[in-house]
């Protein structure tokens, strides 16, 4: 990975909205009054959060998702359908794409009727999804030769961050194509980041995602240890939360384990293992052993082989709970969310 150059800019200085500006906007990049016709393909569980976000600001929106129906709330209020990926790019300026797996993406991008077919020069691609870097580096190297930019862009918060803006926007690509389109990106999410050259962002993602599969396979083995070995689960929770680790509140993810809540998800199993599985493959291909996120994956993938890939990510440490022959906790989750909400423990 030579060249990946620490470049980080976060764009999170706010200025007073006005009428014709977008939230997140700074001093340094507002065009006031200045809305854009801007590109959205996929309006699932993340991508409807950021599309309506996008046109609360004021921008026209020109949408496409596999199913008319995800788009009828944004028709509704005035965006414009587009049959193919290929309409998208020709009628915007800037494109966003967000979507569950990297063949989508590619498909999407350099397939026939595809975003390479219809974008302009020197417009620019946004993708949000979690990709591959060599998708992500295939698809900018193609979109180059026609002056067209790709940045990769995944993003952090899950649905409620994509809904309420308050969300991590990872951006790897051209320098100056994120300062370009800054305020759009803070339209969607408070905490738009330079990282690097292309491909950046997405490492910065799969390194987030697969330390979260990890802690998870930690953290189900401790507890079902402590539990079976005699302490009631709540209680070892408060306890541990008090500890040096846990103080920068590490086992506040045990909620759903804790309350045994695996439905509905706020991240699906099925996807965290794609990410972790990108992370693993990204490891082999730098030389770089991965011993505990391999277990993570093996955990993941028996996991999916449940039929659970639809559940919440940390549905995985139900195999532990199993393995330990101690009974799944099932305590109150109001309970557990006050004791999260009271900062003064």
């Amino acid at each position: 990975m030579a060249g990946l150059v620490p470049a980080i800019h976060v764009f999170r200085k706010e200025i007073p909205w006005m009428p014709g500006s977008s939230p997140g906007m700074t001093e340094e990049n507002e065009v006031e009054g200045h809305t854009m016709k801007v590109g959205f393909i996929g309006l699932g569980m993340m991508g409807k959060g950021m599309a309506a976000n996008l046109q609360k600001a004021g921008h026209q929106l020109i949408v496409y998702d596999l199913r008319r129906a995800a788009a009828e709330p944004y028709l509704a209020n005035g965006a414009i359908w587009a049959d193919s990926p290929k309409a998208v790019g020709e009628q915007s300026e800037v494109v966003f794409t967000s979507l569950p797996v990297p063949a989508d993406v590619e498909a999407v991008a350099l397939g026939p009727n595809g975003l390479i077919e219809g974008m302009k020069p020197d417009t620019a691609l946004f993708d949000m999804s979690t990709n591959s870097v060599s998708v992500v580096r295939k698809i900018n190297a193609a979109f180059a030769e026609k002056n067209i930019y790709m940045l990769d862009s995944p993003v952090s918060g899950g649905p409620s961050g994509a809904a309420s803006g308050k969300m991590a926007i990872w951006v790897g690509g051209d320098e100056q194509q994120f300062n370009r389109y800054a305020s759009v990106l803070g339209a969607m999410g408070d905490q738009a980041a330079y990282i690097g050259p292309i491909g950046a962002g997405t490492i910065a993602k799969l390194v987030h995602n697969c330390t979260s599969a990890v802690m998870n396979v930690a953290l189900a083995e401790v507890f079902t240890m402590g539990i079976k070995a005699g302490v009631p689960p709540l209680e070892l929770w408060e306890a541990v939360r008090q500890g040096a680790t846990g103080r920068p509140r590490t086992f506040d993810r045990l909620g759903k384990f804790l309350a045994g809540q695996y439905d509905p998800a706020d991240f699906a199993l099925r996807l965290l293992h794609k990410d972790v599985s990108l992370a693993v493959g990204l490891g082999k291909e730098v030389g770089v052993p991965m011993r505990l996120a391999n277990l993570a994956l093996e955990e993941l993938t028996e996991a999916m082989t449940r039929g659970w890939g639809n559940r919440d990510s940390r549905v995985g440490m139900l195999l532990q709970v199993e393995r330990s022959g101690i009974e799944q906790p099932h305590e109150d989750i109001n309970k557990i969310n006050a004791i999260i909400a009271d900062k003064s423990k």
